[in-house]
């Protein structure tokens, strides 16, 4: 596997992984029909869209490194009480 598709399935870089393996998955289970797996998309979409403003924060702050590890996430996470995205 080259090293950029390691780093992307690697979950303290990619903080959608699940989101990702979903809307793949929908993909390939409904031939590829994207209107079927739209919210799929738009959780994805909202994930990172969600991660990329606490990295922007984060780097603002001056806090390394800017994308929280996957225990800081689930910490984060766990604290707002639900799944903001």
């Amino acid at each position: 596997m080259p090293m950029v598709a390691r780093r992307l399935r690697d979950p303290d870089v990619n903080p959608c992984l699940s989101e990702s393996d979903a809307s793949t998955r929908c993909m390939d289970e409904n031939n590829y029909d994207r209107e079927k797996c739209s919210t799929y998309f738009l959780k994805y979409k909202n994930c990172r869209k969600f991660w990329n403003t606490v990295m922007v924060q984060r780097r603002q702050n001056g806090v390394q490194p800017s994308m929280p590890t996957a225990t800081e996430r689930d910490e984060i996470l766990g604290a707002m009480g639900k799944m903001p995205y």
